[in-house]
């Protein structure tokens, strides 16, 4: 009998055959690149308008960073990929196994499911690295025009699409082995994510507890990677939610245990994901890695509020559509909850748009309780909530620093991208895939 390493070797070069011989695959592939492209081509052509180029636009050039203006943008491409087309290779690569019996005999070689399952998902993971060359192609061409690439911007955003991808086929290997037909599994997976979809429109009416559960969905964990926040709260849910989701198919890929056993086991891997999600919410520690430190305060300002030891409670009324609740999450109060070590935030409203509590005398207002002293103020900007904070510290804010960071401006055209991801990218997948079924069947 072979050792079950060997047999775990064995199965990983036999995953490794069947997804280059995957035509599902190799389609995912091929489409990627126009994908890319019509990002990337897009994101440089807007870019340039912003930095200036014919005239208007001037002023805006020293607020421009590639993170927002071509980086994120193209790695946009990679969501839909992973929403629409990732699914379906992982569906095939676990559940063609159960439709052609080979999950009967790698279940005779003495293998753990949970093994297997791993090796699926390890083969998958190196499939979907192998598709993230058209993003490296385009960091290359805009290297080339002159723009700027700042590296931990870029490695917050992969590891965010990484996570996510690592999500889909988790999701999807759950669902290929409690489906019976790989078309139920897809639909499955399908309505998980249609569901998060649902569940983020929801929060962004209801607020409270709804927008704090959709804010670990996958959708918006990346928007954080995307700023170039990484939060270990997110990717420890991340891995919770992988986890879970890989034992679960290993536990339905076990054919010879009943229903009822396998049914139970599923439950108590829920709950005990359920649990570690919960307890991962609570985890602060987090790494503004983007070049001009847009998740973090100044220096200065920074050093006196860790210092404020004192905890910290804001209650604004404001509706979950109110724009001016939006600016003061994303410019302060997402801020503070990184440097001051105890922020409670909690907003009131009793309507989702606060059309109709404008009139409310107190509606619009933000009360600061710090250490039992209260303040109430109406601004929004970063400078009205820290001088509150100060107000009630009884301390002096700090002189202004420096001048923020200076922004990439580039005018340049996307020359070469169109028949680089329109037509070399496709030619060369397709003639790649060409020789690999050939060679299968030769």
């Amino acid at each position: 009998m072979p050792s079950r390493s060997s047999a775990w070797r064995w199965l990983v070069k036999k995953e490794w055959r069947e997804l280059m011989s995957s035509r599902s695959w190799w389609v995912m592939l091929a489409v990627i690149g126009p994908l890319v492209g019509v990002s990337f081509i897009s994101a440089v052509r807007s870019y340039a308008e912003a930095s200036g180029q014919g005239g208007p636009g001037a002023g805006l050039a020293d607020a421009l960073f590639p993170l927002d203006g071509v980086v994120a943008p193209t790695f946009s491409a990679y969501e839909i990929a992973a929403s629409f087309l990732l699914p379906f290779v992982a569906i095939r690569a676990i559940a063609g196994d159960r439709t052609s019996g080979a999950l009967k005999l790698e279940l005779q070689r003495g293998m753990m499911p949970l093994s297997m399952i791993g090796a699926k998902a390890l083969v998958l993971g190196a499939g979907w690295l192998l598709a993230g060359v058209p993003i490296v192609l385009a960091g290359i061409l805009w290297a080339s025009y002159g723009g700027s690439l700042y590296a931990p911007e870029i490695g917050s955003l992969a590891l965010g699409h990484l996570l996510n991808a690592g999500i889909v086929i988790a999701l999807a290997a759950a669902a290929a082995s409690l489906a019976e037909h790989p078309s139920t599994a897809a639909i499955l997976v399908l309505a998980f994510t249609v569901g998060t979809w649902v569940l983020s429109f929801v929060a962004a009416f209801q607020g409270g507890t709804w927008e704090q559960i959709a804010s670990y969905t996958p959708a918006e964990m990346l928007q954080a990677f995307r700023r170039g926040l990484v939060r270990l709260d997110l990717v420890l849910t991340a891995f919770t939610l992988i986890s879970a989701s890989l034992v679960l198919a290993a536990i339905w890929m076990r054919l010879g245990v009943s229903v009822r056993r396998r049914a139970t086991e599923s439950v108590a891997i829920l709950c005990v994901a359920a649990v570690l999600a919960f307890a991962s919410s609570f985890v602060r520690p987090s790494w503004d890695v983007s070049e001009n430190e847009r998740n973090s305060f100044g220096e200065s300002e920074a050093a006196i509020l860790s210092k404020i030891t004192a905890p910290l409670r804001v209650e604004a009324h404001l509706a979950p559509e109110d724009p001016r609740r939006f600016d003061l999450e994303k410019q302060t109060l997402s801020k503070l909850r990184r440097t001051m070590p105890n922020v409670t935030v909690e907003y009131v409203s009793s309507s989702s748009t606060g059309l109709f509590e404008q009139a409310s005398k107190h509606y619009g207002e933000i009360w600061y309780d710090l250490g039992g002293k209260r303040i109430v103020g109406r601004a929004t900007t970063t400078d009205g909530v820290l001088d509150a904070i100060y107000e009630l510290a009884g301390i002096a804010a700090p002189q202004e620093g420096e001048a923020g960071h200076r922004g990439h401006p580039l005018a340049a055209q996307p020359l070469g991208a169109v028949p680089l991801f329109y037509v070399v990218w496709p030619l060369a997948v397709i003639g790649l895939g060409l020789f690999f079924q050939r060679r299968r069947l030769a």
